[in-house]
């Protein structure tokens, strides 16, 4: 608190802060990026007089980046031309006050009333180094200072970011003149609030788009387009100011507002109506939404080895150990005209919901998806089936020849539920060689790729079903 007390007394006590002149914002267009970069196009007017001009442009984007700016003259872009430009980002605070006073007399107003003036020589760490009239050396904790007060606002300092511009004008007279540039600090991400049924054969689904503002200005009535999409871009350099403490404004507006069309390998999303946008805000509008929409759930016991691709035989004995595993719980839905929902769904996270007796919607899964283009199947992971468990282990394995391995899986499924049959998914990954063959099988499967097999198992409720397989490898002679 003592902190933030200073910093105002500082600004305070300069005196003669005048603003540089500023035009404001005519007509402000906002397209952010999702990843985390914004271009902002600013409309402004000008009083120019015939020749050269000195301009300054404040309420610009702290986070901007310098080297992307452009300028042109709306009115007369043949007649008006930028000689140079300028970016002045060295804002009064504490610590910049502090060094252009150095040698200078300063005076300091402590907690407890008292008072030092002197020439300061150094203010550098937190503490204030002073040299009093009668040559004491006095140093000062600026977190014990009260009050420090200047002569004056030294030149060269400034309150906001300021781009200055040497213009050369063919004319005096009005212009309306534009700038666009890139800026960090800005970012947006897709949420999904789902609301199964009960049957869990439908969900409805509203899409939100969170606006995170932390750029360093704010936006009035500005025209807003998101765009989703990875796009390549240099790494940004860490931008010169410190973010703030974000602050929550949580707006929810109409979805019928958010036009969608393609941009380039992008998908572009417009706000129909000027937003608002503050300074460190995060504003939600709704962008898709759509209601039953055809969805189903499914479990899928997992236990299986993951490798990385055949590289060489695995002929030594392994996976034998026991395997118990959770059976997860997924929710599919496609995102085109099967389902009915017909939208593409940018990346984000998404929660999934489902209506208790009482009508209250609670929380069944939450995860996050990739950007999903209309007519695509989305699964989503919700959880883990709290009555569902699976066991896998190694019941055999046989080496045939030097060439030639065998190996049995026995895998136990059991159904905890009082009164419901549940279909499991189980995957295998045939992970020793690319030339396998199921030689036996206690249940029917589908091949999904060259190394993974999945089989569907039926268990009644209070149940429990065994699956077997043995899968025969041969190896290259060569190996």
């Amino acid at each position: 608190m003592r902190l933030r007390l200073l910093l105002v007394l500082l600004l305070s006590a300069a005196g003669g802060l005048l603003p540089l002149s500023a035009q404001e914002s005519g007509s402000i267009a906002l397209t952010v990026y999702n990843e985390g970069t914004a271009l902002i196009r600013d409309q402004r007017a000008l009083k120019l007089e015939a020749g050269v001009n000195t301009v300054d442009f404040q309420d610009v984007a702290a986070t901007i980046d310098p080297t992307s700016v452009t300028f042109r003259s709306l009115s007369d872009p043949a007649g008006t031309v930028a000689l140079e430009q300028n970016y002045i980002y060295d804002l009064v605070d504490a610590e910049a006050l502090l060094s252009r006073y150095l040698d200078e007399t300063i005076n300091v107003t402590t907690a407890d009333g008292t008072v030092y003036s002197g020439e300061l020589l150094s203010g550098r760490r937190g503490d204030a180094i002073l040299r009093t009239t009668d040559g004491e050396i006095v140093v000062l904790r600026l977190y014990d200072a009260r009050d420090i007060r200047f002569p004056a606002l030294p030149e060269g300092l400034i309150t906001r970011p300021t781009l200055q511009w040497l213009l050369q004008s063919a004319a005096a007279g009005d212009q309306q003149v534009e700038i666009t540039y890139l800026a960090g600090g800005m970012n947006w991400t897709a949420d999904y609030n789902l609301l199964l049924n009960d049957a869990e054969t439908a969900l409805d689904l509203r899409g939100w788009v969170t606006l995170n503002n932390q750029s360093g200005r704010a936006f009035q009535d500005a025209r807003l387009k998101l765009v989703a999409g990875e796009l390549s871009r240099i790494e940004p350099q860490p931008a010169m100011m410190e973010s703030r403490v974000m602050a929550m404004d949580m707006m929810e507006e109409q979805a019928s507002q958010v036009e969608q069309r393609e941009l380039f390998e992008y998908q572009l999303y417009q706000v129909a109506r000027p937003v608002t946008i503050k300074d460190n805000e995060t504003k939600q509008i709704e962008f898709v939404s759509g209601d039953e929409i055809a969805a189903t759930t499914f479990f899928v016991f997992d236990a299986s080895p993951r490798p990385g691709g055949y590289f060489s035989p695995i002929d030594y004995r392994d996976g034998w150990t026991s395997d118990s595993g959770d059976v997860l719980t997924f929710l599919l839905f496609n995102t085109g005209d099967e389902s009915g929902l017909r939208a593409d769904l940018p990346a984000g996270r998404i929660r999934v919901y489902q209506q208790d007796i009482d009508g209250a919607g609670l929380l069944i899964g939450e995860n996050r998806i990739d950007h999903t283009p209309q007519g695509e199947d989305l699964r989503i992971q919700l959880g883990k089936a709290f009555d569902l468990v699976g066991e896998r282990k190694q019941t055999s394995f046989e080496t045939v020849s030097r060439t030639v391995v065998r190996e049995t899986f026995e895998i136990a499924l059991r159904n905890r539920k009082d009164s419901e049959t549940v279909e499991i998914r189980v995957p295998e990954r045939l992970y020793r060689w690319s030339d396998w063959e199921i030689s036996e099988s206690s249940a029917p499967f589908e091949k999904l790729d060259a190394a993974t097999i999945e089989f569907r198992v039926s268990v009644p409720p209070g149940g429990e079903e065994t699956l077997t397989y043995t899968v025969q490898y041969t190896f290259p002679r060569t190996r």
